[in-house]
């Protein structure tokens, strides 16, 4: 779960042919899996983060036709990986109208007052987050002393977590970010993970309030598909150790729907997903929650990138 190493163990992972699974990041093209047959995006490419992003702002604003005159700004990590959706970014604003202005904020993030002050003398309706680690909470701290509303600001996936906001105290209550799964432990999953496991005092769990935080529950979604990817292949070859020739033949044959999702205590944790040899995604939608100083609280259905 790492942009800079899937970025760079793409090459070696294609050549040594073991799969590499960057469950909702790494580069969107390698979701065509004609050209990268061993790469992964898991759920969310980049492309379909900003586009159900964009989606959801049309929803809010009263329709996609309503973006046409409406500013958005994008405050972005200066790596690779903050810069990877400006040129969506751009595309979807001729599409439907929009004004797009990009902020750069240098790695680590720490100092953002004149991107900040950009913001508003700009104006904008709206700003998307592509944050990293301590840049997202000051982000929100920024956004507060100039006066912008928090909750007009959306999150993309790396600024979404208990983690992201908790060190931004009262300057959060109201930021939206995406999530291609809730927290929560609700979940039978969950529950079962905390019966079996933690009620018996056993896992590695040093901070028992992480129990059904975003990152736990990404963990526990993390396990779900290449579990079920390693299963369905081990149904197909052989239940032996599996050639990453193999394990790639499973995740291409990855189905998830509901009636799936309900066995395996996870539906409504994970979007149903379908894979194949060209789609290497399956899945494409985002859910948007909204914090409120304590939680986050769903505050949409799934919405599809386009």
């Amino acid at each position: 779960l790492s942009v800079g190493i899937a970025y760079a163990t793409l090459e070696r992972s294609t050549a040594d042919k073991l799969p590499l699974i960057t469950i909702n990041h790494g580069r969107t093209d390698s979701t065509d899996g004609s050209v990268f047959p061993y790469v992964f995006p898991l759920q969310l490419n980049p492309y379909s983060e900003v586009s159900a992003i964009v989606n959801y702002i049309g929803q809010r604003e009263g329709g996609l036709a309503s973006l046409k005159g409406k500013k958005i700004a994008v405050l972005y990590h200066g790596s690779p990986y903050g810069k990877e959706t400006n040129g969506v970014l751009e595309t979807l604003a001729k599409n439907y109208g929009f004004e797009l202005t990009t902020l750069e904020v240098p790695h680590p993030g720490n100092e953002q007052q004149s991107q900040w002050l950009n913001i508003r003398r700009l104006k904008p309706d709206w700003v998307i987050l592509r944050g990293w680690g301590v840049m997202n909470p000051v982000a929100l701290k920024s956004a507060q002393k100039v006066g912008f509303p928090v909750d007009h600001i959306i999150g993309n996936i790396w600024s979404n977590s208990e983690e992201d906001v908790i060190p931004a105290g009262a300057a959060a209550k109201g930021f939206i970010s995406i999530t291609t799964h809730p927290s929560g432990t609700d979940f039978p999953v969950l529950q079962g993970i905390k019966t079996a496991v933690l009620d018996k005092g056993q896992g590695n769990l040093a901070d028992p309030k992480r129990f059904g935080t975003v990152y736990y529950n990404l963990g526990v979604v993390n396990g779900i598909l290449n579990v079920e990817a390693l299963r369905i292949a081990q149904a197909r070859f052989g239940n032996k150790p599996l050639t990453g020739e193999q394990v790639r033949w499973g995740f291409e044959h990855l189905n998830l729907d509901d009636a799936r999702l309900q066995a395996l205590g996870a539906k409504g944790l994970v979007q149903p997903l379908e894979l194949s040899c060209a789609d290497h995604e399956g899945g494409g939608a985002v859910r948007f929650q909204q914090w409120d100083g304590q939680r986050w609280n769903l505050i949409s259905d799934w919405i599809q990138a386009d």
